[in-house]
């Protein structure tokens, strides 16, 4: 089922160093916003077919605007350019309902970040702040000023924010880091690929329940030697289409003209999202929960065991 777009409008533009740009999105009538976990993402629909998703800085807390973060890649796929050189103050964006977020229990929060994957604890720990709490303490790499220096001096706990210059220093060892931290506390990641293998690595020994990804590069996408070709069935608009051994359910469904949402392509955003109603569908994502996966799918890696899916579309 295809998300619902929601109209907001640029309120706020503003450039930082960096190569940073933040934007806050609003209702054009002011009216509130859907609501939100800490640290969320929502899509941005740029341009046709150009959605890219972004997590929220802003807390939860602040219910009529949506705030993001997004540093311009040389290297990217035309997402940060089309924010940078064609959103301004008055650009209305269309944006998805917000989804995902750090999760959060009563335990000590540990946020570990590499430069701009600071997003989405910049919006959880001003959230924990909000209800009261200091248990968390955020770790940051990053090289020279760090991005949204001015949002993490205005967190104002004492202490709890670490930002490690890498230009100053050597870069801390994040096994040693993460050994420091208690058995207990839950420990969030989010950052360039190197320090997510070294972060996967140091915490493979804990409790899965205690240790958060949040991703923002999609993994390079998996080859199942057991995929075959198989039909999808779409139930409520009648159409069913075959989905070749060596391709994907998403670009199936897009070469046949189907208006789908998607943003990363390799099952970390959740834009994508499904519900199968038939069939054995193979999950290849890295978003959706086990009771989740008994009726959903994520379009952009999903493949099928049984010779036909159904799917609610």
């Amino acid at each position: 089922m295809a998300g619902r777009t929601i109209r907001t409008v640029a309120t706020r533009v503003e450039d930082r160093c960096g190569g940073v740009r933040v934007i806050e999105l609003m209702d054009p009538e002011g009216w509130e916003l859907p609501p939100f976990r800490p640290g969320a993402h929502i899509d941005l629909h740029l341009a046709k077919g150009l959605v890219r998703t972004y997590s929220l800085i802003n807390p939860p807390e602040e219910n009529d605007r949506y705030v993001i973060a997004v540093k311009r890649e040389g290297a990217g796929r035309g997402g940060s350019a089309f924010v940078h050189e064609r959103i301004a103050q008055g650009t209305e964006v269309g944006v998805s309902l917000p989804r995902g977020g750090v999760p959060l229990d009563d335990r000590p929060q540990v946020f570990l970040a590499g430069g701009i994957g600071v997003t989405p604890f910049v919006s959880t720990a001003a959230h924990l702040l909000r209800m009261g709490r200091r248990d968390f303490t955020l770790h940051l790499m990053t090289r020279g000023t760090p991005p949204l220096a001015g949002e993490l001096a205005r967190l104002g706990a004492p202490g709890a924010i670490r930002i490690h210059d890498t230009q100053a220093a050597a870069r801390p060892d994040l096994a040693a880091l993460i050994a420091e931290q208690p058995e207990g506390a839950r420990l969030a990641f989010c950052g360039p690929a190197p320090m997510l293998a070294a972060f996967e690595a140091a915490t493979a020994g804990r409790d899965p329940d205690t240790v958060h990804v949040e991703r923002f590069i999609a993994p390079p996408p998996m080859v199942n030697p057991k995929a075959k070709p198989y039909t999808l069935v779409l139930r409520k608009s009648g159409l069913s289409l075959e989905v070749g051994a060596g391709q994907t359910m998403l670009d199936a469904l897009l070469d046949h003209g189907v208006d789908l949402p998607w943003s990363c392509g390799g099952g970390i955003c959740g834009a994508c999202r499904l519900r199968w109603l038939e069939g054995e569908p193979i999950h290849g994502d890295r978003v959706l929960r086990p009771d989740e996966r008994k009726t959903e799918l994520m379009a952009c890696t999903a493949q099928s065991a049984s010779d036909e899916l159904v799917v609610d579309l």
